[in-house]
């Protein structure tokens, strides 16, 4: 019991500091709340609008995003991305700017045009953010425009001068590019007030709940608030999924080390045979019988799982302290997290609990229904 506690404890505190790592990654590129078209890719926010979204408790800094796939060409060197557009408030909003690997985080204007690359995408089109002189081509279509005969005069062309590379998580990193919002909504041919979305950074993460219900209040039905967590609805739901399969899996190997305890007590119950038949003549109850085994069951049990907790308390502090376990690839870390929440140890102690009061219930009632049957010497 002792061993699979631990081990339970160990690999729960292992996910959720993988947990813990991945939702901080993806806070760098993601924002607290995001607005998005309910029903297109393109939407409609005027002045009036955002100045009463800017004005909203709790709202620190609102950034205007436009966001198109791109077809992006060095030379000879090609490749495929989406390219973001953003305003001056989204080093604000974004934790973007502070993972800069190379060069800086600068999106230039209407006359001097700007990139910013992902390391992926650096390196699929062969520049050195930092060093480059020559522009990288983005060709992006042009929005509104129907079949024409010849294709290319629905797409638009514009140079773009490399000034830095980020690095947060190969899902970004070989995905995106960043320039100037106002360039890119001049090459898609997109209205003034006409966006992909608006992203938020609260002052109080915590009272998003209330935010978020006070701008679908004021935008309406037609627009789609989200929390960080909606925005990655399929990655934080597999994550979820893995952490209980794998708590499920572990508390089956708990129910099989149950069996130890099972086949210990029943040996106990036959060694203590007439100790029982004499408490049953001294006037001692089944039940009374049977709780005495239950105890000793739930003892063994708690002992198990305090040890358990213990071994998975040293080790985890070990594993942050020395790296004990390294994690082997290329990743932003080189040993496995770890991180322990009350709420999963009060969850092993509830498991364990649970498991050792049915493991302890057929000895229990083996002893409860021994006959009394004493004779004298």
């Amino acid at each position: 019991m002792a061993v699979g506690t631990a081990a339970l404890v160990v690999v729960l505190s292992i996910f959720n500091g993988f947990e813990g790592l991945v939702k901080t990654l993806y806070s760098s590129f993601y924002p607290d709340i995001r607005i998005t078209s309910s029903q297109q890719k393109v939407m409609t926010l005027d002045a009036g609008m955002l100045q009463k979204i800017r004005i909203l408790k709790n709202v620190d800094a609102v950034s205007m995003i436009v966001e198109e796939n791109v077809h992006l060409q060095n030379g000879e060197y090609r490749t495929n991305a989406v390219i973001k557009g953003v305003d001056d408030f989204y080093s604000k909003v974004s934790g973007l700017p502070e993972r800069m690997s190379s060069g800086k985080f600068e999106t230039g204007n209407r006359e001097i045009p700007a990139l910013v690359l992902g390391v992926g995408i650096e390196n699929a089109l062969n520049v050195m953010s930092d060093r480059s002189i020559t522009p990288v081509t983005a060709y992006l279509p042009k929005r509104g425009v129907e079949a024409v005969e010849n294709p290319l005069e629905s797409i638009s062309t514009v140079n773009l001068q490399p000034t830095g590379s980020f690095t947060i998580q190969q899902d970004f990193d070989n995905k995106y590019v960043i320039t100037n919002l106002f360039i890119l909504k001049e090459m898609l041919g997109l209205r003034e007030h006409e966006y992909s979305s608006a992203e938020i950074k609260l002052k109080d993460p915590s009272k998003e709940k209330e935010v978020i219900a006070s701008l679908q209040q004021l935008l309406g039905k037609n627009y789609l608030v989200e929390n960080r967590y909606q925005q990655n609805r399929s990655l934080f739901g597999i994550m979820q999924m893995e952490k209980w399969a794998i708590y499920g899996i572990l508390s089956l190997i708990l129910v099989i080390a149950s069996f130890n305890m099972i086949g210990a007590l029943t040996m106990l119950v036959l060694e203590k045979e007439q100790d029982i038949q004499i408490l049953q003549a001294m006037g001692a109850r089944k039940s009374f019988v049977q709780n005495v085994f239950l105890t000793e069951g739930v003892l063994l049990a708690f002992t198990g799982s305090l040890l358990g907790i213990i071994l998975a308390l040293i080790f985890c502090y070990l594993q942050v302290t020395f790296k004990l376990i390294p994690l082997q690839g290329s990743f932003v870390i080189d040993y496995y997290p770890v991180k322990i929440f009350i709420s999963d140890l009060l969850l092993v102690i509830a498991t364990v609990f649970v498991i050792a009061l049915f493991a302890s219930w057929v000895p229990s009632v083996k002893a409860a229904r021994q006959k009394l049957s004493l004779r004298a010497q």
